[in-house]
């Protein structure tokens, strides 16, 4: 029987047998970040994630179309869907119910059996028992063929045999976990990091309503913060909404969605006026920030059927210079998601697709895709073309601007930016620079630092705003070119000329410091904006960090007390009056870096035993590219709305 056929048979009867199990759960509590990838704030989220990618499987499988997801009072997490339910029948080989199999057995479950699931979501694939190994107390019902079936775990462990509870008219499965606090090092659910999660995966999954609420919380109308989101047009809309602050160079958004080589394969790209590349990839719902052969195929096809355009239109015959694949991707806005039955992860942190056969399926796809369009609209393709050879310009201008800067390195000696404070500790993992805003307060720096292990490099007034710059104005910006000498990192190579060589990189903790007001803020974003869009790779590798000078200084004749907040101030303030004594207490509000002397920034901002630094991490490149671009962007309409929804949190950490 044929492939075709096959899948045209009745499907099977999800039961017992279709759960297939391959290894025990002891080691998860032992070494959890095997499995979920960390202990911190990422490994909570991740938890969560687990939870849905069972719920987004039984979507896939067609028999579930609504995921509600609840963070409780307690910061205990529910998931419930409108699936199957988990089946509850007695499991012939583990001699127990499967519903128990699925929750304690690791690696057991339906995504196992190629009958059930053909392709399931998921980066690590340990299901929901991972999740219940590393929560103390976990609670599944399941409503399945008009019955309600109970079983709650500690631990991971069963308290009681699956129980029949009630009767329904419902199908699904709703589960409800606790973290456990001994093993997590915060417990402490984002609803951001969430809902952002949730919504792109509503994106990745169209037609599927997903839904989040956060009952720890209530509005000023007494409801709980809640979002719900729903796609019809998928990757289509999921480009449009990521490109919603940035200025069109063509009308249409262009699209395919089909089958290649046995592989499903989605693209939406959309072309604007910007210089960045934004190329976003997904493997069964998992952002490939690695990328890997999808997304290698995918610049292939987009290359050879665009140059082959180009040079049969004559565009390309006055031109001194050859085109590189990175011309033909500037100003491009990409998501690209594949469905593969058994993925290979490689890479740092397993979000790189190995499999060879995607490359070839996603080349084809995007080749017939592009073709097709720049046939039917000209007058796009005319337009695409330019900006390509635009970009080959300005890119031919930045290598010259580019060899300027580094040759001027080597033949200046040293070549360090002569307002670098260098250290004398030459470990690059042992070393520290301090990024900061303005002259005076990197003068105050460089008398507070210990020499040994901190660089101090002043930044002159407002760096340039990359999102806006044509690539070669950035390295004839004298503060970026500065940053770049300093830190000791090359840009180009052979394949990609935007690549970052990090081999030579002189520190490992690049540390932005600026003054706690609004220009400040605006300094501290252009710089990240910079780092982001230039320098990601620093930002991947978790070498950037924000310094957090104190906001308030509250005194009473000899005591004094550093704050960070207004609630701390509140706290010290009621401190130092002392109970029920009416007393004055000084309250000096800090504005700048540069009303602090030497002594006070060392021992409040840049003593590691004492400071606080805040670690600038990615969890979603794509929404960081949305924010990034809407925040430096041009549009002021969806600038103004973001910072409305986010002036309560004060900064935004993206």
């Amino acid at each position: 029987m044929s492939e075709k056929e096959e899948e045209k048979k009745q499907p099977q009867e999800y039961s017992a047998s279709n759960i297939q199990v391959l290894e025990g759960l002891e080691a998860v509590r032992k070494r959890p970040a095997m499995y979920i990838g960390d202990i911190g704030i990422k490994g909570l989220h991740h938890l969560v994630y687990e939870v849905i990618d069972n719920s987004i499987d039984e979507a896939l499988a067609g028999h579930c179309d609504t995921i509600d997801v609840f963070i409780n009072e307690d910061n205990s997490i529910t998931v419930e869907d409108n699936g199957r339910g988990i089946p509850v029948d007695f499991h012939e080989k583990e001699q127990r119910s499967a519903l128990e199999v699925v929750m304690t057995v690791l690696h057991a479950g339906g995504k196992f059996d190629k009958d059930t699931y053909k392709v399931s979501g998921g980066l690590h694939g340990v299901g929901v028992s991972c999740v219940n190994a590393l929560s103390t107390d976990l609670k599944v019902e399941v409503h399945r063929k008009g019955k309600v079936y109970q079983q709650e775990y500690q631990i991971g462990k069963p308290s009681y045999p699956v129980k029949e509870i009630g009767t329904t008219d419902k199908t699904g499965t709703i589960v409800t976990f606790m973290p456990d606090k001994s093993i997590f090092q915060e417990t402490d659910y984002n609803y951001n990091t969430l809902s952002t999660r949730i919504r792109e995966l509503s994106f990745l999954n169209k037609r599927i309503r997903l839904t989040i609420t956060d009952k720890r919380i209530k509005d000023e109308e007494g409801n709980f913060i809640t979002d719900s989101f729903y796609s019809e047009g998928g990757l289509k809309e999921f480009v449009e909404f990521l490109d919603e602050s940035r200025e069109r160079l063509i009308d249409d958004t262009i699209y395919m969605e089909g089958e290649k080589n046995g592989i499903p394969v989605e693209v939406a790209m959309v072309y604007n006026t910007s210089y960045a590349e934004n190329i976003h990839s997904y493997v069964n719902n998992i952002n490939t920030h690695e990328g890997g052969t999808h997304l290698s195929g995918f610049r292939r096809g987009l290359t050879r059927t665009l140059k082959k355009y180009a040079e049969e239109s004559g565009a390309l015959s006055k031109l001194k210079f050859d085109i590189s694949g990175d011309d033909f991707r500037e100003g491009l806005t990409t998501v690209i998601s594949v469905n593969v039955a058994e993925p290979q992860f490689e890479g740092q942190t397993k979000t790189k697709l190995g499999n060879s056969e995607v490359m070839g399926a996603v080349d084809q796809a995007v080749s017939e895709m592009l073709a097709n369009y720049l046939e039917e609209h000209p007058k796009d393709a005319r337009q695409i073309v330019q900006k390509v050879i635009l970009a080959a310009t300005a890119r031919h201008a930045a290598r010259k601007a580019r060899e300027m800067v580094q040759r001027k390195n080597v033949m200046s000696g040293s070549g360090l930016p002569g307002k670098l404070a260098d250290c004398s500790e030459k470990d690059a993992a042992l070393c520290e620079i301090y990024l900061v805003e303005g002259d005076s307060a990197g003068g105050t720096a460089k008398q507070g630092r210990d020499r040994k292990f901190q660089a101090i490099m002043p930044l002159r007034g407002k760096i340039l705003n990359v999102e806006k710059a044509m690539h070669h104005k950035i390295f004839e910006n004298e503060e970026i070119k500065n940053i770049y000498t300093a830190l000791g990192v090359r840009v180009g190579t052979e394949e990609d000329s935007k690549a970052l060589d990090t081999s030579k990189l002189r520190y490992h903790k690049i540390i932005i410091m600026c003054d706690a007001d609004v220009d400040g803020s605006h300094i501290e974003t252009l710089i990240l904006t910079f780092f982001f869009r230039h320098m990601k790779e620093l930002v991947e590798g978790g070498n950037i960090y924000i310094a957090t000078p104190p906001l308030y200084l509250v005194k009473k004749g000899n005591q004094s007390e550093y704050c960070w907040n207004d609630n701390q101030r509140d706290l010290a303030v009621e401190r130092m009056k002392g109970a029920g004594k009416e007393s004055s207490v000084g309250i000096q509000r800090y504005k700048g870096l540069g009303e602090m002397n030497a002594e006070q920034l060392w021992s409040t901002t840049m003593n590691p035993e004492v400071r606080t630094l805040r670690q600038v991490t990615i969890d979603s490149a794509a929404e960081a590219d949305r924010v990034f671009s809407m925040l430096m962007g041009d549009e002021v309409p969806p600038r103004r709305a973001f910072i409305e929804k986010n002036a309560k949190y004060a900064k935004v950490d993206i």
